[in-house]
């Protein structure tokens, strides 16, 4: 679960490497992004001499989170971090690799140019 003030790391090569969560999108006063959810970040770490910099607003698809994610066949996955990709405001990836695993979830949420940049879907 991600929530206000939640540091995030990036799972693709847009140039950011750390964001922080500033808001959840999605239905009024709503606390926690789970997978598959939009976030609002600022960019707190980013590689130099590329297109994205610090302290710049983004928008990004939790890809990964360490609160495990239950399916209703019984098993759950848990990942060791925090992961989003940076997309633009259609939805698309800004980045053109995405880096560590992906889970199924997002297809039904419509990121499959995610999940095809990935090189590993759980």
């Amino acid at each position: 679960m991600i929530q206000s003030q939640t540091y995030v790391n990036v799972a693709d090569n847009s140039g950011a490497r750390k964001l922080m969560c500033i808001r959840v999108l999605g239905a009024n006063n709503r606390e926690y992004a789970n997978i598959g959810d939009i976030i609002i970040a600022i960019i707190k770490e980013a590689t130099p001499n590329m297109p994205l910099e610090e302290s710049e607003v983004v928008r990004a698809v939790v890809i990964r989170t360490c609160k495990e994610l239950k399916r209703d066949d019984g098993i759950i996955i848990r990942s060791d971090d925090n992961a989003a990709v940076i997309i633009d405001q259609k939805g698309n990836p800004k980045g053109t690799r995405v880096f560590g695993s992906v889970t199924e979830e997002l297809r039904e949420l419509k990121f499959t140019k995610i999940i095809s940049l990935s090189p590993e879907v759980l």
